[in-house]
């Protein structure tokens, strides 16, 4: 199935979470609860059609086809 990630087409697979893209794309496991699975942080905000979903919430949300998500990463400095 296929995604907008940050504006660009994305092909995820069928059934994925909000979870399981984050972990794709940090290369990091993702907990049930949201958080990194090596105790680090994560600096990552995820929105899906537009609406927050809460780090608690990412294992549970699945991706549907045409889904328009932003994933933004904090950075240091500024």
């Amino acid at each position: 199935m296929n995604i907008r990630l940050n504006g660009t087409e994305q092909s995820v697979a069928d059934g994925a979470s909000v979870s399981t893209l984050v972990s794709q794309l940090t290369g990091r496991s993702i907990g049930p609860d949201g958080r990194a699975a090596d105790g680090q942080k994560l600096g990552v905000a995820v929105a899906r059609n537009a609406e927050v979903v809460p780090r608690s919430q990412w294992h549970a949300t699945a991706l549907a086809d045409g889904d328009d998500v932003e994933l933004v990463t904090a950075v240091q400095g500024g």
